[in-house]
């Protein structure tokens, strides 16, 4: 057997289910585990940089804003890029791009900093 290609068991208890395999949940569920693991490493282990896409999507609104606050707690000494289309994320961010083609074939750049009105503070 080669090691570089054996799997991950992820053996994982929601709160009000039995433990079982990560496999066996829903898809908001096995969602909500890899980004409870993916913040256990942040936490232990920070990097300077980290690219998300779309990790929360199957999740629910109210855990989309739990992700969201804590992703942003975990700013202090990661800097993380998200690619999202959901507004629970968007609104805690502190900077928005987005690529808007209002004449066919020309795409353009759209950015908001949302940190303005502190900067000003």
């Amino acid at each position: 057997m080669d090691i570089l290609e054996a799997g991950i068991r992820i053996i994982a208890q929601p709160p009000g289910k039995k433990l079982q395999n990560m496999m066996q949940l829903s898809g908001g569920e096995k969602a909500l585990t890899a980004i409870a693991l993916l913040f256990a490493i942040q936490n232990l282990k920070p990097s300077p940089f980290c690219l998300l896409d779309e990790i929360e999507a199957a999740l629910d609104d109210n855990n989309v804003d739990r992700y969201a606050k804590y992703l942003h707690k975990l700013t202090k000494y990661t800097q993380f890029i998200v690619i999202t289309h959901r507004r629970g994320t968007m609104a805690a961010a502190d900077r928005l791009y987005g690529i808007t083609m209002q004449e066919k074939g020309v795409s353009t750049l759209v950015s908001v900093d949302l940190l303005e009105d502190d900067l000003e503070k």
